[in-house]
């Protein structure tokens, strides 16, 4: 018997080994990774080049302390804010602890204007994070309930919903930020709106409010962009970071430009292990190869080519609602709930991942080749079809 506390339902299988988009488990099976951990592995399972960048650390320097300079992060902090815009960032080990300090930044941004109970506006389905901040921002009932009294000073509004926004403005000036996930993730692969993310830059110009982007799942080149923001005209003020962004060596980033730059100073906020040179590496490297294998444009050619045959080979088909995704980013929605979709995708050989309930999530890993989509769609649209049809 497991001493594990039992947090997890987990799979019965264990994963001894990786390739590509390839895993091995104990007995010797093989599966094709349509999940690459919930879009971290973003160049797949032991990548050549990051295996090599990871051993060469190792063998130099793990850890030190961020009471030093760390080379390799400021070097990481440089390369995001020359991708993105930004202008400055504070590196921690996971989404959640990005969106902490985004709360913790928005917060002291409230203060320094004068108001004493600073607000932040979050979505419904939204999906921020754990801990006790961030799951009060989380917009799902699921992730709260046991946990009470949740973290105040969040107000709610409908996902890509002007209006509601606008009269929360009207009512409440107590509001500092808000806070959304360009594309939501754990909220069903609720896909970006370009005039919206336009609009709500508008509506925080007007208030003096921060943009802040969740882009925790959906950055680093997921979308086809470096950031799923690049896919319209505006900068946020903040932006979160974690996931693909080391490739599976825990980071997160939480990145400031604008009003919100300079926010925070020293003895606001800290992170014994964020920005190690260990993660820093694994960022560099991540970022460097997505570069110089030309992977967001992979991506985005990769995600239209999925998208197209799921469309051909569910067209007609009933509980089928939508096929939606931006790149390798992509949910089909049905219209009961399926999460026993993914024991059977498993005892096919292919991970994948049920979210709210009905969405079937697909976050494959960026290096993924077209020949290996086409064995994804050839065992999970049989499976689509016969699970509907039983």
């Amino acid at each position: 018997m497991s001493h594990l506390m039992n947090t997890y339902a987990r799979l019965p299988v264990a994963f001894t080994r990786g390739e590509g988009v390839w895993l091995w488990d104990s007995e010797g099976k093989r599966y094709l990774d349509g999940l690459s951990g919930i879009a971290v592995n973003t160049l797949g399972h032991a990548h050549p080049r990051f295996t090599a960048a990871l051993a060469d650390q190792i063998g130099k320097l793990i850890h030190c302390s961020n009471v030093y300079q760390v080379n390799g992060q400021e070097l990481l902090a440089d390369k995001l804010c020359s991708l993105s815009g930004m202008q400055e960032v504070f590196f921690c080990n996971s989404g959640c602890e990005a969106n902490e300090a985004a709360i913790k930044l928005a917060r002291l941004y409230g203060h320094h204007r004068g108001i004493e109970s600073p607000a932040i506006i979050v979505m419904e389905k939204a999906f921020h994070g754990r801990t006790l901040a961030t799951l009060s921002a989380t917009g799902n009932r699921k992730v709260q309930a046991g946990f009470e009294p949740l973290v105040t000073g969040f107000v709610r509004a409908p996902y890509d919903d002007l209006e509601a926004i606008r009269h929360i403005a009207l009512h409440n000036a107590n509001v500092v930020a808000v806070l959304v996930e360009p594309i939501q993730g754990e909220g069903g692969i609720r896909t970006l709106d370009i005039h919206y993310l336009q609009q709500l830059r508008k509506i925080c110009d007007e208030h003096n409010w921060l943009l802040m982007l969740d882009e925790v799942q959906c950055g680093i080149g997921r979308t086809g962009k470096w950031f799923a923001f690049q896919h319209t005209d505006i900068l946020p003020d903040v932006m979160t970071l974690a996931k693909g962004l080391g490739s599976g060596v825990p980071i997160g980033a939480c990145l400031a430009a604008g009003k919100a730059a300079g926010t925070f100073q020293p003895g606001n906020h800290g992170s014994t292990f964020g920005g190690n040179p260990l993660a820093c590496v694994a960022g560099l490297t991540t970022l460097n190869v997505i570069a110089d294998d030309q992977l967001m444009a992979h991506a985005e050619q990769l995600g239209k080519f999925i998208q197209q045959g799921f469309a051909t080979a569910l067209q007609g088909l009933h509980g089928v609602v939508e096929i939606r995704g931006q790149g390798l980013m992509i949910g089909v929605e049905l219209d009961r709930p399926c999460t026993e979709l993914v024991k059977l995708a498993l005892a096919r050989g292919l991970l994948i991942n049920v979210t709210a309930d009905n969405v079937i999530r697909l976050l494959p890993s960026l290096v993924m080749s077209q020949e290996e989509a086409r064995q994804m769609l050839d065992i999970l649209c049989p499976l689509i079809k016969e699970f509907l049809q039983t």
